[in-house]
């Protein structure tokens, strides 16, 4: 079942659907206290801006957005939003699971092995895709919207969009292996308390290399990567409704305020608005 939260002007709105459950919305209409530190998800972001002014970086690339922009945000890719100075901004996001992407990338020809290709497009303020994003929105988050309906016009809006924007592959080459196996031991033991020569030992890499090149490619340091992971597992448990101190510790976290401020400081809202 549907559920769409009621929240002050300034909170978000998150909606999810037991129904669709390879898609999440969130909703700012006021976001002049909404700002993220870097961080990263394991799912396709795709939003639009839809009045105001913000600064969105991603990797190393920097924007300046404003309404009718669109962005996009390949599983993986550090990114960070704050409003510019003393302008409000609002905006729509949707949150999607790369599989059921990839399985829409390869009915386009666009996967031939059916697991999704990364975007390189970043930004978008083409009016027709704003326009095709709001009335999809607008269906998909309906209370009376059937389910048949929903899926028809994901399916329909996202087939259209990838074709759309597939001009090209990630430019940004894979991880070395060694720093890849860095990252996928910290992802792998990220609830538990891991120490730095923990990671170069599963990585054969010396401390000095591993934080200059981890913080070169990921755009994070380790530790900073070990705590988005964190967070990315609170988010699953959280949409299961499971008590947040059970979360805190679980997803790795010494005691629940810092969970509560980790999470805050990434997703710019507190676990318990998430949850809800």
């Amino acid at each position: 079942m549907a559920q769409t939260r009621p929240a002050p002007p300034q909170a978000s709105r998150f909606w999810r659907d037991d129904a669709l459950p390879f898609i999440e919305s969130r909703d700012v209409a006021d976001g002049r206290q909404v700002c993220y530190e870097k961080h990263s998800h394991e799912t396709f972001s795709l939003g639009v801006i839809d009045g105001g002014h913000s600064h969105y970086l991603n990797g190393n690339k920097r924007h300046e957005i404003a309404a009718g922009s669109v962005l996009m945000m390949n599983p993986g890719e550090v990114h960070a939003c704050a409003p510019v100075r003393g302008a409000g901004w609002a905006y729509r996001m949707l949150y999607v699971d790369q599989d059921w992407l990839g399985a829409r990338q390869a009915e386009l020809g666009l996967s031939p092995h059916g697991d999704f290709q990364p975007l390189a497009c970043q930004l978008s303020t083409d009016p027709r895709l704003y326009a095709a994003f709001t009335r999809f929105h607008a269906v998909l988050t309906a209370a009376d919207s059937e389910q048949l309906l929903k899926e028809s016009v994901a399916v329909q809006f996202f087939s259209e969009a990838l074709a759309a924007l597939a001009h090209g592959k990630l430019p940004r080459p894979g991880a070395p292996d060694k720093l890849a196996r860095a990252a996928d031991f910290i992802h792998s033991h990220a609830t538990e308390s891991l120490t730095l020569q923990q990671i170069c030992a599963a990585a054969s890499l010396s401390p000095s290399y591993l934080i200059r090149a981890f913080s070169q490619h990921y755009h994070m340091t380790p530790h900073a990567y070990l705590l988005n992971c964190r967070i990315q597992h609170a988010r699953r448990l959280l949409r299961d409704r499971q008590p947040l101190a059970e979360v805190a510790h679980a997803s790795g976290f010494a005691d629940q305020a810092h969970f509560q401020r980790v999470f805050k400081r990434l997703t710019a809202v507190t676990p318990g608005h998430y949850r809800r």
